[in-house]
């Protein structure tokens, strides 16, 4: 059955970016290996759309501007946090880029000169764009919540970015003694992978539950309703019964973080609920990543603005934004979301530059969470560009989510799924070429 599942996983991956790219000759080719994309975040939105280009156009010179050396993604890592795989399993090169022949720049971008079209960096290099493809995921609102300085934010991760946070609140776990009460507080919307929480949620119940079973999960959260509550509520109540809380906000209750208090471990929701923490995994709300604000590329929601058939910026030329970074409307913020968005994406760079017909912007996203072994649930659908009363949308459409009440084999099936779609999106992102981890 595995195997079934990630074959058409990978069919369906291969047929996306294929039915995403133009079709042009050699003329076009020629015309498009002469231009110079430039991308600027090495994560599922950027990463992809590097591949994708350099693989279509293997003499367009595609330049990726990435400071870290590998990726962990955050993406899966709910399941190195529950003890299911090793850190080892979400964490991947840049080399495969490299074999390909994209050029990878290890430094920080820091400015955008839109004019002469330009990228700085930190370290003081210029460098040059016809296109230039923005992905710089995310960023946090930190200074909303009082105390939550930078002392505090050391001791109550977000974990909400991969790397060293997703270890830093892991390593807490495996630390707290049993009995401890470990408190996420999710963010308000919109925010990346809105199922996260409750999915980290239950994976650290189950890790409790086998290692320290007198301990316990608390999620305090600002929000009346979440993704997936009626699925997450079912496994809750089946396999977490007395170890793992919900505490939604309603109309007595602001469950919003209002003050923490990093060396005691408190925190006191706006209603005035106080929770003693032995582990806090604070999720601040969210904006675009800092290079997005600093550059003017967002607007007053702190999100990016961009046309819904190209996902071009609507505040700068020649610049397209992918990924979390970007505002998408109803589409959900994932890594799906931003392979499907970079694939499209990188079609409307190459229809551009060889000036052939600009593929159908059609996009898909699809959100996997698992509740306990083999027990899994996803929802997702299609997004196609509309209107609705006189304002650009993405219509969503042949949507689809997990129901309570389904069968064991369903379950497993969606989790085989999930995971397969790991593997297929990451061998991608990082042109491994059916190498495994």
């Amino acid at each position: 059955m595995r195997d079934v599942i990630r074959r058409e996983m990978t069919r369906r991956a291969v047929t996306a970016g294929l039915a995403a790219l133009p079709l042009f000759g050699a003329a076009g080719a020629r015309a498009a290996s002469a231009a110079r994309v430039v991308i600027v975040g090495g994560g599922a939105g950027g990463a992809t759309a590097a591949v994708t280009l350099k693989r279509a156009v293997p003499l367009l010179e595609v330049t990726l501007i990435e400071p870290e050396q590998d990726y962990t993604s955050c993406f899966h890592s709910n399941h190195y946090l529950g003890g299911f795989v090793p850190v080892e399993r979400i964490t991947h090169g840049y080399g495969g880029l490299s074999a390909l022949g994209i050029t990878l720049v290890r430094d920080r971008a820091v400015g955008f000169d839109f004019s002469n079209r330009e990228v700085r960096t930190e370290g003081g290099a210029s460098i040059g764009y016809d296109r230039l493809v923005v992905a710089p995921g995310i960023g946090f609102k930190k200074d909303e919540i009082e105390g939550y300085d930078d002392a505090a934010r050391e001791v109550m991760p977000h974990a909400w970015s991969g790397g060293v946070q997703v270890r830093a609140l892991r390593s807490q776990i495996e630390a707290m003694e049993d009995g401890g009460l470990v408190v996420i507080a999710p963010p308000r919307n919109p925010y990346r992978c809105p199922p996260g929480p409750y999915e980290r949620a239950c994976l650290i119940a189950h890790h409790l539950k086998l290692t320290k079973p007198k301990s316990k999960v608390i999620v305090i959260d600002p929000k009346m309703a979440y993704s997936k509550q009626a699925v997450f509520e079912e496994g809750i109540a089946k396999y977490y019964k007395g170890i793992l809380e919900v505490h939604l906000t309603n109309d007595l209750d602001d469950m919003a973080l209002q003050r923490v208090d990093g060396l005691t471990g408190e925190l006191v929701t706006k209603s005035g609920d106080v929770f003693k923490s032995a582990v806090a995994n604070v999720i601040p709300d969210q904006t675009a990543g800092k290079i997005a604000l600093d550059a003017g590329l967002t607007d007053k929601s702190g999100w990016c603005p961009v046309e819904f058939a190209t996902f071009r910026s609507t505040l700068a030329e020649h610049v397209y934004v992918v990924g979390d970074a970007a505002v998408a409307a109803d589409m959900p913020k994932s890594a799906y979301s931003a392979s499907d968005q970079a694939r499209t994406v990188a079609g409307h760079i190459l229809a551009d530059l060889t000036g052939t017909p600009r593929p159908p912007a059609v996009y898909r996203n699809t959100c996997w969470s698992m509740l306990a072994p083999d027990d899994s649930v996803w929802i997702g659908a299609d997004y196609a560009p509309g209107e609705f009363r006189g304002r650009p949308v993405l219509v969503p459409r042949d949507s689809f989510i997990s129901a309570p009440g389904e069968p064991a084999s369903v379950r497993k099936a969606t989790y085989d799924g999930g995971i397969a779609w790991y593997r297929t999106l990451t061998d991608e992102m990082f042109a491994k070429a059916g190498v495994r981890n």
